[in-house]
């Protein structure tokens, strides 16, 4: 074994690896501009085409305004239940409208529903005005955090989505922001499967979810549609369906860009999702802290140190194939106390024959302190003899 081995350092949900398409699956024909299909639960992409091409994204860049919105409610600087006032700049947003204007004080959650169940454009300014003081220093917020999720090929220019020069992503950054938007804030992604909402004393013209999918298909649970004439009809689907052996289901995600109208883009997405479970399955491999492996440690109070995940270590593979996984684990040694827990140590690989289908970092599950002077110096002479 390599000593010292370089750790792969593997952001928390990005996007890892898709399968070599002499393994995988053959995947259907998509009517879109670009589309990516990700196994969330297994963290791999399972399907894609021009998932780096840049493309605008409409009302799709209502999730990293969500996403700041929903920081700021973790972090206590707004309340669902706080009103906010309606400017001039939000009551004349043009687009898709929840139909507030200044003589109102809307509460946040309201403001959120019109955001996401509406695609309003009114209720996405007042909440950016909200949270960042004005649009412009909002912008500069989105900006930040696309950076910080490592959203490379992003960059935004208003929080609501209309057209505007510069303003572009990618469907693999949508993937990074969607994925990271349903892990970071559990508690508030129920708002995207609402199908209904009007605000009291607003038309009820603008009411309906457009995600389609949410009428049709039980399992689907979000998350947002977008159209400009420039971006065409654009479609992020989440889905979690029951599956054998994994606890709380299995969850897929669809992104569908440039389809040619409303009708189409659900459709498309509707067939990414029921391919993905039909052709994949998901494999649990070890189950959340669970020590995958115990290496010896020196210097250390204690002779050993457990390696493991705090979520269970799920793979998706072509059906049929589970029996063919193979994993493999990389990591330094001497391994030399103290750890802490959390502490990265490690690598563990996941093959399909000879295709490398993720690469999961390992962390200490529990601390190891560092021995006394004796032990230290015991240890010490062990390795100079070894």
């Amino acid at each position: 074994m390599n000593r010292f081995l370089k750790m792969l350092a593997a952001p928390l949900l990005a996007v890892v690896v898709s399968l070599a398409s002499a393994q995988a699956p053959q995947g259907p024909e998509v009517a879109a501009r670009a589309y990516l299909l990700v196994d969330v639960t297994a963290n791999q992409v399972l399907l894609e085409k021009d998932a780096d091409m840049p493309v605008e994204p409409a009302s799709l860049t209502k999730l990293m305004t969500a996403y700041l919105v929903f920081d700021a409610l973790k972090a206590r600087k707004l309340t669902l239940d706080q009103t906010l006032p309606v400017s001039h700049k939000a009551w004349k947003m043009p687009g898709s409208r929840m139909f507030i204007d200044p003589k109102m004080q809307v509460p946040v959650e309201d403001l959120i529903k019109g955001m996401i169940v509406q695609s309003g454009n009114d209720a996405t300014m007042a909440l950016a005005e909200a949270v960042g003081g004005t649009s412009e220093r909002f912008v500069q917020l989105m900006n930040e955090q696309a950076k910080a999720l490592g959203m490379k090929n992003t960059g935004y220019r208003n929080p609501e989505g209309l057209t505007e020069a510069g303003h572009t992503t990618t469907a693999r950054d949508l993937a990074i922001l969607s994925t990271r938007l349903i892990h970071d804030f559990p508690e508030y992604v129920h708002y995207y499967s609402i199908k209904k909402y009007r605000y009291q004393g607003t038309p009820v013209s603008n009411d309906t979810n457009r995600n389609q999918l949410l009428f049709r298909d039980p399992t689907v649970d979000g998350l947002k549609t977008g159209h400009t004439n420039a971006a065409g009809y654009c479609m992020i689907t989440t889905a979690k369906r029951d599956f054998p052996n994994l606890t709380g289901g299995r969850r897929l995600l669809s992104i569908v860009l440039g389809a040619t109208s409303e009708t189409a883009r659900a459709n498309e997405s509707q067939k990414l999702l029921n391919w993905g479970y039909t052709a994949y399955e998901g494999v649990k491999l070890f189950d959340a802290n669970q020590a995958i492996v115990s290496p010896a440690v020196w210097k250390g109070k204690e002779n050993t140190v457990k390696l493991g995940r705090p979520e269970a270590v799920v793979v998706a593979v072509p059906a049929g194939s589970a029996a063919k996984v193979k994993t493999d684990i990389a990591r330094p040694d001497p391994l030399v106390a103290p750890f802490t827990k959390g502490q990265p140590v490690g690598t563990l690989k996941v093959m399909l024959g000879e295709q490398q289908l993720s690469s999961v970092p390992l962390v200490v599950l529990e601390p190891v302190e560092q021995a006394g002077v004796l032990g230290r110096a015991w240890d010490a002479v062990r390795l100079w003899i070894k």
